[in-house]
């Protein structure tokens, strides 16, 4: 290839780059979604007590018991814990055998006599461990000034862990059961010969699963927040001009500021500005309603910029849809949340 062609080739790649690099720096607004339990049932059983597992020499129980104790929404405890010692001490006076997951009639006695809504017992299944060797390729100096190169393989191991454990959730005052699943977790870790740190032991990547069985667990029972990122408009849809050019740039700024009241007020005067043929501040204005967790203004915006657009808007299709999910979803969280 000549020099004159290589050249273009390069100027290509570089505005390539450029031109993917703006593609994915469109400004975004972080919202905050409050998401409803994946088990309604669970959600409005406030009053729990967890049992001892079956074979848990991980201490599963005592870290979902901690877990659920320690789960706070809106910096307020979801869940009451009866403590574990009044369970056993029903278990031991009532002489109920107790083998991890305990059956509907007995869970219903204990639970009626301690005050629990809900009991949760388990059994949690022996640790896996599978170790298997293979030779990795490395790449070293030949010379002191590294000139020439040459390659040698080292001895490696690939440990992989695995837990799951059965959990059962049982509704004292109903007699059935609310929940009963199966949840298992692996982990992977790579050892080499040349590292400096040593594969974790079975037990301790069993500690850490069993913390991420609990955490998921915990998750199914209880309405969480999760954050999801928002696209602004940042271009005029229709000719605007200068003034209104301004206004769109302004609002974008106190945007990025959080400093939604004045960019309100900027998007507001570019609607009066433009006589309201343009869906781009109705779109951003949604963006700011539903970031403030005012749903449904975000939704009135949202209607009136997809009623404005004559070509399928990818990013005023989403909010369209979006919203109205969001807003079923946090229904259905703040009824689990008040009851």
């Amino acid at each position: 290839m000549s020099g004159s062609k290589l050249h273009v080739v390069q100027r290509a790649v570089v505005f390539l780059s450029i031109v993917i690099m703006l593609g994915g720096c469109s400004q975004k607004v972080a919202i905050r979604v409050l998401e409803p339990s994946e088990i309604e049932r669970a959600a409005l059983t406030k009053k729990l007590s967890v049992s001892e597992f079956n074979n848990d020499t991980i201490g599963l129980s005592n870290k979902i018991e901690a877990q659920l104790a320690n789960k706070k929404i809106d910096n307020k405890s979801y869940f009451t814990m009866i403590s574990r010692k009044d369970f056993k001490k029903i278990i031991d006076e009532q002489k109920i055998q107790n083998s991890g997951l305990i059956n509907i009639s007995d869970a219903v006695e204990v639970g009626n006599l301690i005050g629990a809504e809900a009991i949760i017992s388990g059994n949690v299944s022996n640790v896996t461990s599978n170790d298997t060797h293979y030779l990795s390729e490395r790449i070293s100096c030949a010379d002191n000034k590294c000139k020439t190169y040459t390659t040698y393989k080292v001895r490696c191991t690939k440990r992989v862990v695995g837990l799951s454990a059965e959990i059962r959730m049982i509704d004292v005052a109903k007699g059935d059961i609310i929940y009963a699943d199966t949840i298992g977790k692996t982990s992977e870790f790579s050892h080499c010969s040349d590292d400096s740190v040593a594969l974790p032991s079975a037990e301790m990547a069993a500690q850490r699963l069993a913390e991420k069985i609990a955490t998921g667990f915990t998750y199914k029972l209880t309405p969480y927040y999760r954050y999801v990122e928002v696209v602004l408009l940042e271009k005029p849809d229709i000719k605007y001009s200068d003034k209104e050019e301004k206004l769109l740039k302004f609002s974008l700024e106190y945007i990025k500021q959080n400093r939604y009241d004045k960019a309100e007020f900027y998007l507001i005067e570019l609607i009066d500005s433009t006589k309201q043929k343009s869906y781009v501040p109705f779109y951003n204005l949604g963006v700011i309603k539903e970031a403030q967790g005012d749903y449904k203004e975000a939704q009135k915006y949202y209607n009136i910029a997809d009623k404005m657009i004559v070509e399928p808007i990818e990013e005023v299709s989403l909010a369209y849809v979006r919203i109205q999910n969001l807003i079923e979803k946090n229904t259905k969280a703040k009824e689990q949340l008040s009851r």
